[in-house]
């Protein structure tokens, strides 16, 4: 019994982590994509060009009607902080935005390269979000989510080889 106990702690101790990886697919469009269930974010060569693509499955009320946003990018960002425009957080303005069944940026060329890169050298996590300025100055994160960064460098890795 006390190894049945010690062997299901066990496994309850890895599932976690490997649901919290970056994920490759290869085929004709080969894509590093991570999913938590609210957001998912990813990598992918399309027609030789890299391709980043931030897609939220219930986006806020904020978002359901807007046309274009920015979006953020931060590196290491902890749980429930707040997008700045200060600190080591990167921006891709006004992004046409896409609706259906959620809300959803895509990114091309030299910006998706960038973060691309910005996310391969997250330790930790990897923070996206959806940016609007505020009247007064300043940002405002809408549906911020944050993604595992295990993994990431090699499966956007794998991708960028692809993409050449």
């Amino acid at each position: 019994m006390r190894i049945a106990l010690a062997a299901a702690f066990c496994l309850a101790l890895i599932a976690p982590a490997t649901a919290e990886q970056w994920r490759y697919e290869g085929g004709a469009t080969p894509i590093a994509w991570f999913d938590n269930g609210a957001a998912q974010f990813q990598f992918a060569c399309r027609g030789g060009s890299l391709t980043m693509g931030f897609w939220v499955r219930k986006p806020d009320a904020r978002l359901a009607g807007a046309s274009a946003i920015s979006v953020a990018i931060t590196p290491d960002a902890a749980a429930g902080s707040a997008v700045s425009q200060a600190g080591n957080t990167s921006f891709a303005q006004d992004m046409p935005m896409v609706h259906l069944d959620g809300s959803s940026v895509i990114v091309r060329g030299p910006v998706a390269r960038q973060w691309a890169r910005i996310a391969q050298q997250a330790r930790d996590t990897i923070g996206v979000a959806f940016v609007r300025v505020k009247s007064g100055g300043g940002v405002e994160g809408i549906d911020a989510n944050i993604f595992g960064a295990k993994g990431s460098k090699t499966m956007i890795g794998r991708v960028l080889g692809e993409c050449g």
